[in-house]
């Protein structure tokens, strides 16, 4: 069935001069997923995305999967294709990941602060008490009309918890992206803190969905969480370069916006 933009394809598809209309990596890519999916194409408004997620998220607590969206980019089809060819084993690294995330945060935190003085990890921090709240997911969205970048996939993973997801998006790995095992850890860490779940993906991009923002957490500790987890949240998406600043958009955010460079 195609709805402005929109294919829905319950694990097969129904129509098949619809299927040929859609773009062919787009489709392999979905049916390799083995799951049911709907197909957003390319220009599409972005907040049937959203609403269509939003949807999903309620029907899968009795349906049994978690929803994901990923926008298949050049560089995201690229990946997932790469991740299908080499028989990634999605149910070996799930099992294989430990209960650490909080750990892992922590390390990475002094990792990437250890070379600085006191003071200057102070600054860092700063004591902005203004920051950007999100409350739309922005990661599929092109930058020059605000449209859909590229066709996008709302997947219906079947998976019991929401870290899992990244069995089957395993993301990072590279640059300062910290490894799927590492991913499904800290994923799973911030559901049982704040249930916020991984929501939107793209080749260098990473959203989660936070119902209930920082569930009553501190916002600064929150922001370091996520300055450890990405950078470059920090480095490049703030205006004052300071903690502080992401620290006082979190506070009010539903949304959670990672990019790694």
């Amino acid at each position: 069935m195609k709805i402005s933009g929109m294919y829905y394809i319950p694990g097969i598809v129904l129509n098949v001069k619809e299927e040929l209309r859609m773009d062919e990596s787009t489709l392999r890519i979905a049916k390799d997923f083995q799951c049911k999916y709907t197909v957003f194409e390319k220009g599409t408004e972005p907040k049937m995305v959203e609403q269509a997620y939003h949807e999903a998220l309620e029907a899968g607590k009795a349906g049994g999967f978690f929803p994901a969206i990923i926008c298949l980019d050049e560089y995201s089809a690229e990946w997932l294709e790469e991740v299908v060819k080499n028989e990634y084993n999605r149910d070996k690294i799930i099992a294989g990941c430990a209960n650490n995330g909080e750990d892992i945060l922590k390390e990475r935190f002094v990792e990437y602060t250890e070379d600085y003085e006191d003071e200057e990890v102070q600054q860092m921090i700063g004591e902005e008490t203004e920051g950007e709240e999100l409350h739309e997911f922005i990661g599929y969205m092109s930058f020059q009309d605000g449209m859909l970048e590229a066709d996008t996939l709302l997947l219906e993973i079947p998976v019991k918890n929401p870290w899992e997801i990244i069995g089957y998006l395993p993301m990072g790995g590279w640059n300062e992206c910290p490894c799927p095992e590492d991913m499904i850890a800290v994923c799973r860490y911030w559901y049982e803190k704040y249930q916020a779940v991984p929501a939107v993906f793209t080749h260098d991009v990473m959203e989660f969905y936070a119902p209930l923002k920082l569930n009553g957490a501190d916002n600064m500790e929150a922001a370091k969480e996520h300055y450890a987890f990405c950078p470059d949240r920090v480095e490049q998406g703030t205006r004052t370069y300071h903690i502080s600043e992401l620290a006082a958009g979190l506070q009010e955010s539903e949304v959670w916006y990672f990019w790694w460079d």
